[in-house]
Protein backbone atom coordinates (compact mmCIF):
# COMPACT_ATOMS: atom_id res chain seq x y z
CA UNK A 1 0.00 0.00 0.00
CA UNK A 2 1.27 3.46 -0.94
CA UNK A 3 1.16 6.24 1.63
CA UNK A 4 0.12 9.70 0.50
CA UNK A 5 0.13 12.94 2.47
CA UNK A 6 -2.30 15.70 1.46
CA UNK A 7 -1.83 19.31 2.55
CA UNK A 8 -5.03 21.24 1.86
CA UNK A 9 -7.27 23.35 4.10
CA UNK A 10 -10.42 22.24 2.23
CA UNK A 11 -11.55 19.54 4.64
CA UNK A 12 -14.42 18.42 2.43
CA UNK A 13 -11.98 17.81 -0.41
CA UNK A 14 -9.50 15.91 1.75
CA UNK A 15 -12.28 13.71 3.15
CA UNK A 16 -13.39 12.99 -0.42
CA UNK A 17 -9.83 12.13 -1.47
CA UNK A 18 -9.34 9.80 1.49
CA UNK A 19 -12.46 7.81 0.59
CA UNK A 20 -11.79 7.82 -3.14
CA UNK A 21 -8.09 6.93 -3.01
CA UNK A 22 -8.76 4.11 -0.56
CA UNK A 23 -10.42 2.27 -3.47
CA UNK A 24 -7.05 2.28 -5.23
CA UNK A 25 -5.21 0.94 -2.17
CA UNK A 26 -3.71 4.30 -1.20
CA UNK A 27 -3.56 5.28 2.45
CA UNK A 28 -4.04 9.04 2.87
CA UNK A 29 -3.07 11.29 5.77
CA UNK A 30 -4.15 14.94 5.55
CA UNK A 31 -3.10 18.22 7.13
CA UNK A 32 -4.80 21.59 6.77
CA UNK A 33 -1.74 23.48 7.99
CA UNK A 34 1.62 23.22 6.18
CA UNK A 35 3.67 24.02 9.29
CA UNK A 36 2.23 21.00 11.10
CA UNK A 37 2.62 18.84 8.00
CA UNK A 38 6.30 19.72 7.57
CA UNK A 39 6.95 18.95 11.23
CA UNK A 40 5.23 15.58 10.79
CA UNK A 41 7.38 14.78 7.73
CA UNK A 42 10.58 15.08 9.74
CA UNK A 43 9.81 11.75 11.40
CA UNK A 44 7.50 10.05 8.90
CA UNK A 45 7.97 8.88 5.31
CA UNK A 46 5.42 9.02 2.49
CA UNK A 47 5.46 7.94 -1.14
CA UNK A 48 3.83 11.08 -2.54
CA UNK A 49 2.51 14.49 -1.50
CA UNK A 50 -0.55 16.34 -2.82
CA UNK A 51 -0.02 20.02 -2.04
CA UNK A 52 -2.53 22.84 -2.41
CA UNK A 53 -1.33 26.28 -3.49
CA UNK A 54 -3.61 28.37 -1.26
CA UNK A 55 -2.77 27.53 2.36
CA UNK A 56 -2.77 29.28 5.76
CA UNK A 57 0.51 30.53 7.30
CA UNK A 58 2.53 29.81 4.16
CA UNK A 59 1.42 29.20 0.58
CA UNK A 60 2.18 26.12 -1.50
CA UNK A 61 5.30 27.65 -3.04
CA UNK A 62 6.80 28.47 0.36
CA UNK A 63 5.86 25.00 1.62
CA UNK A 64 7.47 23.32 -1.38
CA UNK A 65 10.61 25.44 -1.05
CA UNK A 66 10.94 24.46 2.61
CA UNK A 67 10.20 20.80 1.85
CA UNK A 68 12.89 20.57 -0.83
CA UNK A 69 15.61 21.55 1.63
CA UNK A 70 15.48 18.07 3.12
CA UNK A 71 12.97 15.92 1.22
CA UNK A 72 12.66 14.80 -2.42
CA UNK A 73 9.22 13.16 -2.12
CA UNK A 74 7.24 13.43 -5.40
CA UNK A 75 4.78 16.35 -5.24
CA UNK A 76 1.58 16.99 -7.17
CA UNK A 77 0.44 20.58 -6.72
CA UNK A 78 -3.19 21.69 -6.77
CA UNK A 79 -4.14 25.19 -7.81
CA UNK A 80 -7.42 27.00 -8.35
CA UNK A 81 -5.68 29.69 -10.38
CA UNK A 82 -4.28 27.61 -13.21
CA UNK A 83 -1.83 30.33 -14.25
CA UNK A 84 1.07 29.19 -16.42
CA UNK A 85 3.39 31.39 -14.33
CA UNK A 86 2.35 29.53 -11.19
CA UNK A 87 3.08 26.20 -12.85
CA UNK A 88 6.51 27.32 -13.97
CA UNK A 89 7.38 28.61 -10.49
CA UNK A 90 6.15 25.36 -8.95
CA UNK A 91 8.29 23.31 -11.34
CA UNK A 92 11.31 25.48 -10.62
CA UNK A 93 10.87 24.77 -6.92
CA UNK A 94 10.63 21.04 -7.46
CA UNK A 95 7.00 20.04 -8.15
CA UNK A 96 6.58 16.88 -10.22
CA UNK A 97 3.10 17.47 -11.56
CA UNK A 98 0.25 20.00 -11.52
CA UNK A 99 -3.52 19.77 -11.44
CA UNK A 100 -5.94 22.68 -11.61
CA UNK A 101 -9.07 22.84 -9.45
CA UNK A 102 -11.77 21.78 -9.89
CA UNK A 103 -10.67 18.36 -11.09
CA UNK A 104 -12.11 14.90 -11.52
CA UNK A 105 -10.80 12.47 -8.88
CA UNK A 106 -10.11 10.01 -11.68
CA UNK A 107 -7.70 12.48 -13.24
CA UNK A 108 -5.83 12.84 -9.96
CA UNK A 109 -5.56 9.05 -9.72
CA UNK A 110 -4.13 8.98 -13.24
CA UNK A 111 -1.52 11.58 -12.27
CA UNK A 112 -0.64 9.64 -9.11
CA UNK A 113 -0.28 6.40 -11.04
CA UNK A 114 1.90 8.15 -13.60
CA UNK A 115 4.27 9.37 -10.88
CA UNK A 116 4.46 5.91 -9.32
CA UNK A 117 5.13 4.26 -12.70
CA UNK A 118 8.16 6.50 -13.08
CA UNK A 119 9.48 5.88 -9.56
CA UNK A 120 8.55 2.27 -8.87
CA UNK A 121 10.67 0.06 -10.87
CA UNK A 122 10.79 -2.04 -13.96
CA UNK A 123 14.53 -1.65 -13.28
CA UNK A 124 17.47 -4.03 -13.37
CA UNK A 125 19.08 -4.98 -10.07
CA UNK A 126 22.24 -3.09 -11.04
CA UNK A 127 21.67 -0.67 -13.89
CA UNK A 128 24.31 2.02 -13.63
CA UNK A 129 25.58 4.43 -16.23
CA UNK A 130 29.17 5.43 -15.55
CA UNK A 131 30.81 8.64 -16.71
CA UNK A 132 34.11 10.18 -15.61
CA UNK A 133 32.56 12.50 -13.02
CA UNK A 134 29.00 11.22 -12.90
CA UNK A 135 27.24 7.95 -12.02
CA UNK A 136 23.54 7.49 -12.73
CA UNK A 137 22.10 4.48 -10.91
CA UNK A 138 18.82 3.43 -12.46
CA UNK A 139 18.20 0.63 -9.97
CA UNK A 140 17.96 2.82 -6.88
CA UNK A 141 17.43 6.13 -8.69
CA UNK A 142 20.49 7.86 -7.25
CA UNK A 143 23.07 10.14 -8.83
CA UNK A 144 26.64 10.83 -7.76
CA UNK A 145 28.68 13.76 -9.03
CA UNK A 146 32.37 13.61 -8.09
CA UNK A 147 31.46 10.90 -5.55
CA UNK A 148 28.89 13.14 -3.84
CA UNK A 149 25.20 12.28 -4.01
CA UNK A 150 22.98 14.74 -5.88
CA UNK A 151 19.41 15.12 -4.62
CA UNK A 152 16.98 15.03 -7.55
CA UNK A 153 13.20 14.94 -7.73
CA UNK A 154 11.67 11.98 -9.56
CA UNK A 155 11.09 14.05 -12.71
CA UNK A 156 14.63 15.47 -12.65
CA UNK A 157 16.03 11.94 -12.36
CA UNK A 158 13.92 10.73 -15.30
CA UNK A 159 15.19 13.63 -17.39
CA UNK A 160 18.83 12.94 -16.48
CA UNK A 161 18.36 9.23 -17.22
CA UNK A 162 17.00 10.10 -20.66
CA UNK A 163 19.95 12.39 -21.38
CA UNK A 164 22.46 9.84 -20.04
CA UNK A 165 21.14 7.16 -22.38
CA UNK A 166 21.57 9.59 -25.27
CA UNK A 167 25.01 10.90 -24.33
CA UNK A 168 26.51 13.06 -27.09
CA UNK A 169 23.32 13.17 -29.16
CA UNK A 170 21.43 16.34 -30.01
CA UNK A 171 17.83 15.96 -28.83
CA UNK A 172 15.05 18.23 -30.00
CA UNK A 173 12.74 19.78 -27.45
CA UNK A 174 9.80 17.90 -28.98
CA UNK A 175 11.71 14.62 -28.74
CA UNK A 176 12.48 15.16 -25.06
CA UNK A 177 8.85 16.05 -24.34
CA UNK A 178 7.60 12.96 -26.16
CA UNK A 179 9.98 10.62 -24.35
CA UNK A 180 9.09 12.19 -21.01
CA UNK A 181 5.39 11.74 -21.76
CA UNK A 182 3.29 11.45 -18.62
CA UNK A 183 4.71 14.44 -16.76
CA UNK A 184 2.75 17.63 -16.33
CA UNK A 185 5.27 19.88 -18.03
CA UNK A 186 4.63 18.38 -21.48
CA UNK A 187 1.47 20.48 -21.70
CA UNK A 188 3.03 23.90 -22.00
CA UNK A 189 6.03 25.12 -23.90
CA UNK A 190 8.33 26.77 -21.35
CA UNK A 191 8.10 23.93 -18.87
CA UNK A 192 10.73 21.78 -20.60
CA UNK A 193 13.20 24.68 -20.38
CA UNK A 194 12.43 25.06 -16.67
CA UNK A 195 13.10 21.40 -15.99
CA UNK A 196 16.36 21.39 -17.96
CA UNK A 197 17.48 24.53 -16.13
CA UNK A 198 16.74 22.94 -12.76
CA UNK A 199 18.70 19.82 -13.66
CA UNK A 200 21.60 21.83 -15.07
CA UNK A 201 21.88 23.83 -11.84
CA UNK A 202 22.01 20.67 -9.73
CA UNK A 203 24.77 19.18 -11.90
CA UNK A 204 27.11 22.16 -11.61
CA UNK A 205 30.75 21.33 -11.06
CA UNK A 206 34.13 22.86 -11.80
CA UNK A 207 35.13 22.73 -15.46
CA UNK A 208 32.06 20.78 -16.59
CA UNK A 209 28.78 21.57 -18.26
CA UNK A 210 26.79 18.45 -18.97
CA UNK A 211 23.75 19.99 -20.65
CA UNK A 212 24.03 22.58 -23.40
CA UNK A 213 21.26 24.31 -25.30
CA UNK A 214 21.40 23.91 -29.08
CA UNK A 215 19.82 27.07 -30.46
CA UNK A 216 16.51 26.58 -32.28
CA UNK A 217 16.77 22.79 -31.86
CA UNK A 218 16.94 21.55 -28.30
CA UNK A 219 19.70 20.16 -26.08
CA UNK A 220 22.80 18.05 -26.04
CA UNK A 221 24.05 16.15 -23.00
CA UNK A 222 27.67 15.12 -22.93
CA UNK A 223 29.63 13.47 -20.14
CA UNK A 224 33.08 11.99 -20.68
CA UNK A 225 32.89 8.19 -20.55
CA UNK A 226 34.56 6.41 -17.67
CA UNK A 227 37.47 4.42 -19.12
CA UNK A 228 37.95 2.28 -15.99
Amino acid sequence: MKNIIVIDDDNKLTDLLKDYLKKYNYKVVSYDNPVDALAHLKNNEYDLMILDFMLPDMDGFETLKELRKTNEIPVIMLTARGETTDKIVGLELGADDYLSKPFEPRELVARIQSVFRRTDGKLNTDARIYFKDLVVNESNRTVKLNNKEVELTSTEFDLLLLFSKNNGKVMSRDSVMQKMKGTSWQYYDRSIDVMVSRLRNKLKCKNCQFIKTVQSIGYIFYAEPDEN
